[in-house]
């Protein structure tokens, strides 16, 4: 049996609060609810359920030190040139890039492929298709708006289970901030 895992940060309830109030303007977008808003720290794709185990013991030992972090404004990926995700950027934050390269590290140790994409900090807001609408109006009013800060003295190790009206995020493991 395998697990389709990651992880990541979870925004407080009134960050996201104000997140869902952005939610809007773009036709035939799927929004993300309330359970699916996070900021991935590292994919990590199907594995199976003794590696799970690895990877959930092995992030034991990443050691963290509290940080802040804040919304920057919100933008878009695409892909060949088609909107393909509405999100949240996140202020760059060295200590937050750290963790991640711990993370991947980790993956890397546990027989993963390295993470080849580059890291760009981000809440989703909506996935897209070529139906979507315009993002226009929704970038106009958005671009630049700020949140938070958000203090972070955890990171969680998700399941994904997919579904047809989305996915299911189920938590697994916490791990909390702690000095080398």
């Amino acid at each position: 049996m395998s697990c389709r895992l990651f992880f990541a940060l979870r925004p407080p309830s009134s960050l996201r609060e104000n997140l869902l109030d952005l939610m809007e303007q773009v036709d035939v977008a799927r929004w993300q609810d309330d359970d699916q808003l996070h900021l991935t720290l590292r994919y990590i794709g199907e594995v199976d359920e003794s590696m799970a185990e690895d990877l959930a013991d092995s992030a034991r030992h990443i050691a963290f030190k509290p940080l802040e972090l804040s919304i920057a404004g919100c933008s878009f990926f695409e892909k060949k040139g088609i909107p393909r995700q509405l999100y949240a950027r996140i202020a760059p934050n060295e200590r937050l890039s750290a963790l991640h390269r711990r993370l991947d590290r980790l993956c890397v140790k546990s027989g993963l492929e390295p993470e080849r994409r580059k890291f760009v900090p981000h809440v989703t807001l909506a996935r897209l298709n070529q139906a979507s609408g315009s993002l226009g109006p929704f970038l106009a009013n958005h671009a630049t708006v700020r949140l938070g800060p958000w203090h972070v003295d955890e990171y969680i190790l998700y399941e994904s289970h997919l579904r047809e009206q989305g996915s299911l995020y189920e938590p697994l493991c916490t791990y909390s901030a702690r000095m080398k």
